[in-house]
């Protein structure tokens, strides 16, 4: 499997070998759907949240006695009974949506999509240019020839290219990661992946 290599003037320049265990792993749609959900699952946070009949205030003693009215018997003017009663089932911020999934699954996943990215030929190595400062206009450039009609490009690079992600950041279709931090959902958000020479050879 290959990819095209671009220069910093955002021409392509040669094909680059892309290693076989990582690019050439066969798809599994079921994995990929498994990760990408425990991954928005474990970022969803409880908010919703009701008061039972022991949190709302008031309804500190027996509304009327328990025989000898005639009346439905009732031990509080907060049972969800009541209006301004407490809720009965209701949602609580204590819900914990957390999946786990092993770290075998995940690489694998990660794999898979790599590999789907460059089969469909959607992925691209840049030779990251040289900034002293980071400077968005330079970048952005080279991005509006490498990446077509400007869809969403998420743009891989080493830790050591701190100036590369100041300079991507300002560009509203391009999303900057480092290597170590990509996942599977970014991946599947993204149509293009954008990978810097570095990048590639740490992955």
């Amino acid at each position: 499997m290959k990819a095209p290599l671009y220069n910093q003037q955002g021409e392509k320049i040669e094909q680059i070998a892309l290693k076989k265990e990582m690019f050439e792993t066969p798809l599994n749609a079921d994995l990929v759907y498994q990760v990408a959900v425990s991954q928005m699952s474990n970022k969803r946070r409880a908010i919703a949240h009701t008061k039972h009949r022991g949190e709302v205030s008031g309804g500190g003693r027996k509304p009327w006695a328990q025989k000898g009215t005639g009346r439905a018997r009732q031990g509080s003017i907060r049972s969800p009974l009541w209006r301004h009663g407490g809720v009965a089932f209701g949602p609580r911020n204590s819900r914990v949506f957390t999946k786990k999934i092993n770290q075998k699954m995940r690489k694998a996943a990660l794999s898979q999509i790599f590999s789907e990215k460059a089969r469909q030929n959607l992925l691209f190595i840049l030779e990251p240019p040289v900034l002293q400062t980071p400077k968005t206009k330079e970048l952005a450039k080279i991005f509006e020839k490498i990446v077509p009609e400007r869809k969403t490009a998420l743009f891989v690079v080493a830790a050591s290219d701190k100036a590369l992600i100041l300079a991507a950041r300002n560009i509203s279709f391009v999303q900057p990661k480092i290597v170590s931090d990509v996942n599977v959902l970014d991946l599947l958000q993204s149509k293009y992946v954008v990978m810097s020479k570095q990048a590639l050879e740490k992955i």
